[in-house]
């Protein structure tokens, strides 16, 4: 039974891995505000567990069993963030606190019973694909919005950035999951975007927020 820190560990590598593809001790030290030492000790840990391949001086890998685990966390973390705004009325930009603290109950059952009650959803409410009950991930290959070009008409599908603050400044934008987008002009000194959607006529929206928004 992994403790409440390997499971943020395994998350953390799960995340990091898919973003980059490669994981080193440092990355993983700064992504969890953890020091270095602190962090090669759990990767030897983690190591005999069977949860990692873990040699100093190389990229850290999860190993299959390590990934089913941390797949696992991650579908409990999706559920109840869909849970939260589907059933009980939060707001998108509010639930990831939340369901930090829930993905850690260990009752299947429990995770189970929600996945029925929502209708056993693919995507949670920020567009990410929330793996099945075997660890098993459907994802489907998005493009940025901040990659399209003038006269592009789009569709905002997830967004790869799920800190509260980006989410409240989506909000105060009213750009939310399935919002047609069509992009207007670009502006060539920093490729901010100037967007049409729903009421707004001229929206610009900066290269930053543009490269987080994933769109089909």
């Amino acid at each position: 039974m992994n403790s409440f820190i390997e499971e943020n560990y395994l998350k953390a590598l799960f995340n990091l891995s898919n973003e980059k593809g490669e994981v080193n001790v440092n990355e993983l030290s700064k992504k969890l505000e953890i020091k270095m030492p602190t962090v090669t000790s759990m990767m030897k840990k983690l190591s005999e567990k069977g949860l990692v391949h873990y040699e100093s001086y190389k990229p850290i890998r999860l190993s299959d069993k390590g990934k089913k685990a941390a797949a696992l966390i991650i579908r409990k973390h999706r559920l109840t963030e869909m849970y939260l705004v589907e059933k009980m009325d939060f707001g998108w930009e509010e639930v990831h606190a939340i369901a930090e603290q829930i993905e850690h109950i260990k009752s299947i059952a429990f995770f189970d019973k929600m996945d029925q009650l929502l209708g056993f959803p693919k995507l949670d409410p920020h567009g990410s694909p929330i793996p099945n009950s075997n660890g098993e991930i459907e994802s489907k290959p998005f493009k940025k919005l901040s990659e399209c070009n003038v006269g592009d008409q789009v569709v905002l599908t997830a967004v790869m950035n799920t800190s509260t603050d980006f989410l409240k400044f989506l909000n105060s934008r009213a750009l939310s999951l399935g919002t047609t987008i069509t992009v207007h002009a670009i502006e060539p000194f920093d490729h901010s975007m100037v967007v049409r959607y729903a009421d707004r006529s001229n929206e610009t929206l900066s290269h930053t927020v543009c490269d987080r928004l994933l769109i089909e």
